[in-house]
């Protein structure tokens, strides 16, 4: 014999797996990190008290301004992040919610996140004397094949760094080309990987980037084309985008921005 239960009870009864299921959800750790603005260094000064770029073998010359690489603060690659924190991320501008393995692809052992963030930084520091010295040979100035740069950001790693510091050797070294500065002055930020042929690559977390950059008083962002969508998405008012594909391009860009031109825009 069945009892028929009423359409009351019959729905309550179905919500129960339902209710399990979202508390287990909610007390499960989640694949992703959290991420939230993080600081800038003007790589034409210092960094914890040491210079950011030490160039020896040709002249340098006194700057102006500052070009600020940005950088995201993440959840450690040990850290839980619950259904809570996601849906907190989601809904708040000063957070984003990125894919673990997007933040952290080597895993989630602290010393090889360590390790590999920190070869990705030394890389990119290669790579971006390479493709300013290049462009200067290129457009030419002489005794580039004496220069050696010796760049230290401390425990910074990643390749994002990689377009602002050619960006400071060649305002170290050339400044605009005419014999003012390349930044105008100003308080450039942006982000950007580079290659050794000059390149400028995506990067993560953008939309936080641009936040920690309007806080540090940059009013101009450089961001590789890609990303202007994303750049957009809470971008802060009074920050200027400018999208770049190319170390020549940004360049270019910076000093059409000095002589009050039209730049590229997102």
């Amino acid at each position: 014999m069945f009892s028929r239960f009423t359409r009351p009870q019959a729905l309550a009864v179905c919500a129960l797996p339902v209710v399990a299921l979202l508390a287990v959800a909610g007390l499960a750790p989640l694949p992703f990190a959290v991420a939230q603005p993080g600081g800038t260094t003007n790589v034409l000064g210092e960094h914890e008290g040491k210079p950011v770029l030490t160039i020896t073998g040709a002249p340098t010359r006194p700057t102006t301004g500052e070009l600020r690489m940005t950088t995201i603060v993440a959840t450690g690659p040990q850290m839980d992040v619950y259904l809570g924190d996601v849906i907190d991320g989601w809904f708040r501008t000063d957070r984003a919610v990125m894919p673990k393995d997007s933040v952290y692809p080597v895993g989630d052992n602290v010393k090889e996140v360590e390790k590999h963030n920190l070869g990705d930084m030394k890389e990119s520091q290669d790579d971006a004397t390479k493709a300013a010295l290049n462009y200067l040979k290129a457009n030419g100035v002489d005794n580039t094949d004496k220069v050696e740069v010796e760049a230290d950001l401390g425990k910074i790693g990643g390749p994002s760094a990689g377009l602002f510091l050619s960006l400071g050797i060649i305002d170290k070294l050339d400044g605009n080309g005419s014999g003012g500065d390349l930044t105008g002055g100003r308080k450039i930020a942006g982000t950007g990987t580079i290659t050794a042929d000059g390149k400028v690559g995506p990067v993560g977390g953008v939309s936080m980037k641009t936040q920690g950059a309007a806080r540090d008083g940059a009013t101009v962002f450089l961001v590789p084309k890609a990303e202007c969508k994303d750049a957009q998405a809470e971008l802060p008012k009074g920050l200027k985008l400018i999208p770049v594909t190319t170390l020549s391009g940004t360049v270019d860009a910076l000093r059409a921005l000095e002589k009050g031109e039209k730049v590229p825009s997102c």
